[in-house]
């Protein structure tokens, strides 16, 4: 069996098992976090989230605004997609088998669903090597791994290719899969990057809007006309459609913050959002 493992550990989050389960406890009790540990006492139905994926010193407290509000879920799958930044491998890439190993233990691939979603759509295609180096899919694992204490399986989908076509025969295959499980979706996205902070607060506002009405032609229009540096704007939109064809009716902003709220140097800075569909 493949084995796939950490790239960012050391870097995007800490290697050594407690030192990040203790940086993990701090970024839910962070200002920019939900200020509690999980689980959550709600029991609200939540399609799929949105999460930043920069390193959990900049991102980590936003983040866990939306693992927070899943955190009382029970999925046997989660469905992971995000921007493939280093462009390696297919356009759209899921991996058919194996096992993604973290600090925290090892998460398996879910097989049947992988060869399941290629066959439901040809462009997304079964790979390995496309998944190797990013972390955009990578980063989201442990804080899964730390809020949910039941075992669960993972379907990691990464693109290189993120126009609306894509993004919506992705979301669409996505939904058709959601529904043989019972899924949790994430969608893995940084947003404007390295502007001036109250700039990137105007764009990332513009962005947001359209997400939170799942409206689908709209965020590709403000993305184009605003020219929105979001990285993973396939993988926000693949989550947004799959999330509305299972019957969510609405997004909700838990907390957006750019990495110059969180350093303080506001000068050029990435923005983050924790966005919920239900």
């Amino acid at each position: 069996m493949q084995v796939r493992t950490p790239a960012v550990a050391g870097m995007f989050y800490p290697k050594e098992k407690e030192e990040l389960k203790t940086v993990i406890h701090d970024c839910f009790l962070h200002p920019l976090g939900p200020r509690k540990i999980p689980p959550t006492s709600g029991d609200e139905k939540i399609f799929g989230v949105i999460c930043p994926h920069a390193g959990y010193m900049y991102s980590g407290p936003v983040a866990t605004n939306s693992f927070y509000s899943i955190s009382s879920q029970k999925p046997e799958l989660v469905i992971i997609t995000g921007p493939n930044h280093y462009g390696l491998g297919c356009n759209v890439a899921v991996m058919k088998e194996g096992i993604w190993k973290t600090p925290l233990g090892e998460v398996e691939v879910d097989t049947e669903c992988a060869i399941e979603i290629n066959k439901i759509s040809k462009d997304i295609e079964l790979d390995f090597f496309s998944h190797t180096r990013d972390h955009s899919l990578e980063v989201q694992i442990p804080m899964l791994q730390e809020v949910y204490s039941h075992k669960f399986k993972i379907l990691p989908i990464i693109l290189i290719q993120q126009d609306y076509q894509t993004a919506k025969k992705v979301g669409s295959a996505i939904a058709k899969i959601a529904k043989m499980r019972k899924t949790m979706i994430i969608g893995s996205s940084d947003f404007t990057h390295y502007e001036e902070n109250n700039f990137a607060h105007k764009q990332d506002s513009a962005l947001i809007e359209p997400i939170l009405n799942l409206d689908l032609d709209g965020f590709y229009r403000v993305l184009q006309e605003k020219q929105v540096s979001a990285c993973g704007y396939g993988a926000i939109a693949s989550t947004m459609m799959a999330c509305k064809e299972l019957g969510a009716k609405e997004g909700r902003l838990l907390k957006y913050a750019t990495s110059g709220d969180v350093t303080g140097d506001k000068s050029s800075v990435v923005g983050y959002a924790s966005i919920v569909f239900s």
